[in-house]
């Protein structure tokens, strides 16, 4: 009986939400495609089932909320780990880039792909193996509870950019095909991400991504016949492109770029990308989560892999989006040209697509955005409670306190992706910016504390400064950050040199130079086995 009540409040707080949103547009906007609109809240509708109603039913533990209690199987585990990165982003942002840039900056989804794949093989299984619950976990028991809470700081800012790079991906589409403002397409998605979060955890995660994901392949490769056909078959759209683009046309730049006249120092800058995308996109809770969550550690394994080929897939129809976006001749079509990069994808979905194949593009998106929201939202949440207020807070802290702790905390970091999302405009840049924190401070720390036995809290801390203080000197113009360090290679104010990866080079170094020279005047810390967490406290 309790249940039914439950089930029939979160019914109904949804059913309100889209009532209040439904009221609110009928009255504020005049030219909505109301036809895409229901389309669109069909489609939330089934979403928020999967995730509040079926997976709220198991969502009954704190194992439960942060890891699905360490049983999604190979293929739920597969699903979950390649939505979570076919992101909102992830299909907007390879769009945007292909057509301002060229194919050669479409760097996010191999680079990616291979992330998934080194992280399979080297670090998924030892991840697994210690039954850690987050990825902060080694970390505290390495460097201790008080350096492990200032590591939290670069991977809650980087799952706070990811979310906000595909909040901004739907708000520009929402827009562009239903005639929605941008604002409000942001808040009724982040409401409904959010309140199933709160209600599922990862269960509820894990199986809407199934759905999801199935929504986001089968809906870009039903949009890609229509969008070849309008602009006049894939021998046309390609021959433009890469006689205008040159060698921007292909996937990686001249091995000599740097001495080419089109490239120069830009062939290192795409390097320095290049690298902080493979291993900047290991070093995130969002990904753990879901090794952390699989039923042994073959699964963690498999599920990496499988899904970094997964991802790869999904980039095809995406980039190619941005290749017809770019070759179509808009104006003899009577058409104006995108407005800017990243409103090509519901350009073309919206002009070169039929209405019914266009809702089906745009529910694709819809799902990519969802998919990875939900996970980067409950993976900073998780990290809160279990990383900074279990061990600094209250460190007796019950299963219950932690659990109210993960769902009040997914509110507000729900609520600041809002915030962010409708600030930034380029959906690449928060994408970068994302892996670029990642990258340079927490990957470095997480390959010492896993393979690393000496390392100690003195040489954490050394790689921690040396790292950021790299890293920022170079600037950053996405938030109006200028350079103070004397690098090379910098045009109209931004450094082409390559010093993300020597940041992250250098945390390397310090950090084992650093422990090494002080291993006797702090002992390292062994990471431990479950068995021997539990002897020890």
């Amino acid at each position: 009986m309790k249940e039914a009540n439950q089930n029939w409040l979160k019914g109904l707080f949804f059913i309100g939400v889209l009532a209040a949103f439904v009221l609110y547009i009928g009255f504020t906007d005049s030219d909505v495609h109301w036809a895409g609109l229901i389309s669109m809240l069909v489609f939330y509708a089934i979403i928020y089932y999967i995730g509040a109603m079926m997976a709220g039913k198991k969502s009954n533990s704190l194992s439960d909320m942060i890891v699905a209690k360490r049983s999604i199987p190979l293929g739920v585990a597969m699903f979950t780990m390649a939505a979570t990165w076919v992101g909102g982003g992830y299909i907007n942002g390879s769009a945007e880039s292909a057509f301002s840039s060229g194919i050669v900056w479409v760097q996010a989804p191999w680079g990616y792909a291979l992330s998934l794949i080194i992280g399979g093989i080297f670090y998924a299984r030892k991840m697994r193996r210690y039954e850690f619950m987050t990825i902060i976990d080694p970390l505290e028991q390495r460097f201790g509870k008080k350096m492990a809470g200032i590591l939290y700081i670069p991977a809650l800012l980087g799952e706070l950019f990811w979310s906000g790079a595909i909040l901004v991906a739907l708000g520009t589409t929402f827009g562009t095909i239903l005639g929605i403002d941008f604002t409000t397409s942001i808040i009724i998605s982040a409401i409904i991400a959010i309140t199933y979060t709160v209600v599922g955890g990862m269960w509820a995660v894990a199986y809407t991504d199934v759905f999801q994901l199935a929504i986001i392949l089968v809906g870009l490769f039903v949009v890609m016949p229509f969008a070849l056909s309008s602009a006049g078959g894939l021998g046309d759209v390609w021959s433009k492109y890469a006689t205008e683009m040159g060698t921007y046309a292909n996937l990686i730049p001249p091995m000599d770029g740097f001495n080419h006249d089109a490239w120069g120092a830009s062939f290192w800058n795409w390097w320095d990308y290049a690298f902080l995308l493979i291993f900047g996109g290991i070093a995130w809770q969002v990904y753990f989560q879901r090794v952390l969550s699989a039923k042994n550690e073959q699964t963690a394994m498999w599920l990496s892999i499988t899904a970094g080929i997964v991802c790869i897939i999904a980039a095809i129809p995406a980039t190619l989006i941005g290749v017809i976006g770019y070759s179509v001749d808009w104006a003899s079509m009577g058409l104006e040209a995108p407005q800017n990069a990243a409103m090509v994808l519901p350009h073309v979905l919206r002009y070169l697509t039929p209405g019914i194949i266009g809702a089906i593009g745009l529910g694709a998106l819809a799902a990519a955005v969802m998919s990875s929201m939900d996970s980067s939202i409950l993976s900073a949440s998780s990290m809160a409670a279990w990383n900074v207020y279990r061990p600094l807070v209250k460190p007796k802290a019950t299963d219950e306190d932690l659990k109210k702790v993960i769902k009040r905390t997914i509110i507000l970091v729900g609520v600041a992706t809002m915030i962010i999302a409708l600030s930034v405009e380029s959906v690449y840049t928060l994408w970068y910016l994302a892996s670029d924190l990642v990258y340079c401070i927490l990957f470095p720390q997480l390959t010492m504390a896993l393979f690393y036995k000496n390392a100690n809290v003195y040489g954490s801390v050394a790689a921690f400064v040396v790292s950021v203080f790299l890293r920022l000197g170079g600037g950053e113009p996405a938030i109006n950050l200028p350079a103070f360090l004397p690098y090379p290679m910098v045009q109209d104010g931004v450094v082409l040199f390559p010093f993300r990866t020597v940041a992250a080079i250098s945390a390397f170094v310090v950090l084992f130079v650093v422990s090494e020279l002080t291993k006797k005047k702090a002992q390292p810390k062994p990471l431990l086995m479950p068995e021997e967490r539990n002897q020890s406290s």
